[in-house]
């Protein structure tokens, strides 16, 4: 494709129930693409939604909303991650930003990644949120959320958490190509580096729907980023251990020091089932968290792709 056919910029939307929203997702972008200086390209991904979202976005994209647009569908439900990552892989702008399909992220801070990517001084532009209208329970649950993922995975990470970004055409391309799986696609961006931008905004209140961001989720998510991305669980168990020999040596000293002075005539059976259960736990945990590496390690030899395609459809542009 020449440089002339390409967009100057692109925005990946994952979709997953968001049939409510769609419209209102695509008027937004219609807006966004009227203020940019450049032509501007929407990859739209359908991760298997269940509801009607696929055939209203091909709907509404038949007209001409003054962007191109490109409409992917997977094959099943792959995940959010997965899904952005198809898309930055189907990226044909320069500069490709992540918008969320809820509407909690305005127009003004996708403006604020293209501007400050556009520079050329950034590579990677995140949003940081400053305030955010969500109900107080989620609110609390996801400063919880992003405070245990700071001070246990990665500390770079803003305290509010990363839920949308934008980077260079080579970092997109860099960031697709990763196709390790059980991992944080936020985990990948940082690990990968290059010179960040963090753009504030404030999270708007969901105007339809309710987030598919569960408790098991971010449980499965934290368990998945701390796997891939820090040694912690072996440290852990290294020091379960090490505190396990301390504790035996210690009482085997004790135990020793009655017998020595004639006050232990018969060996006590609850001192030895406490023993036997303590170190028959720890061995549990050990096992446990060495088999969740194994797993993941055997996951990624497979060498499966995160998300398979089903259909790829383009509208309002030239074909490739």
């Amino acid at each position: 494709m020449s440089s002339e056919d390409r967009p100057r910029y692109t925005v990946v939307v994952p979709v997953y129930r968001n049939e409510e929203t769609l419209a209102a997702v695509v008027d937004r972008l219609a807006e966004l693409a009227a203020s940019l200086d450049g032509a501007l390209e929407a990859v739209f991904v359908v991760d298997g939604s269940p509801d009607g979202s696929l055939a209203l976005l091909r709907r509404l994209l038949r007209d001409d909303r003054g962007f191109s647009a490109q409409l992917i569908a997977l094959s099943r439900n792959f995940g959010s991650f997965s899904a952005v990552k198809t898309g930055l892989g189907a990226a044909r702008g320069d500069i490709a930003a992540v918008m969320a399909a809820d509407l909690q992220e305005p127009v003004s801070l996708i403006e604020g990644f293209f501007a400050g990517l556009g520079s050329g001084e950034y590579d990677v532009a995140v949003g940081v949120r400053t305030a955010r209208s969500d109900p107080a329970s989620g609110a609390a649950a996801s400063r919880l959320f992003w405070w245990i993922y700071r001070k246990l995975i990665q500390p770079e990470i803003p305290p509010g958490g990363v839920d949308v970004f934008a980077c260079t055409r080579d970092v997109a391309s860099q960031l697709a190509g990763l196709e390790e799986s059980h991992t944080s696609l936020v985990g990948l961006l940082y690990w990968l580096g290059y010179r960040r931008l963090e753009v504030p905004y404030v999270r708007q209140a969901r105007p339809a729907g309710k987030s598919a961001w569960s408790l098991r989720k971010r449980i499965r998510y934290l368990e998945d980023s701390m796997y891939s991305f820090t040694s912690l669980p072996i440290a852990a168990i290294t020091v379960v251990g090490l505190a396990g020999v301390v504790v035996s040596v210690s009482y085997a000293c004790i135990v020793f020091g009655f017998w020595a002075a004639g006050e232990i005539d018969v060996p006590g059976y609850t001192p030895l089932m406490l023993a036997i259960l303590f170190m028959a736990s720890s061995i549990l945990i050990g096992l446990g968290v060495v088999g969740s590496y194994v797993w993941r390690t055997y996951e990624n030899s497979k060498g499966r792709p995160t998300a398979v395609t089903m259909t790829h459809e383009r509208f309002g542009s030239k074909p490739s």
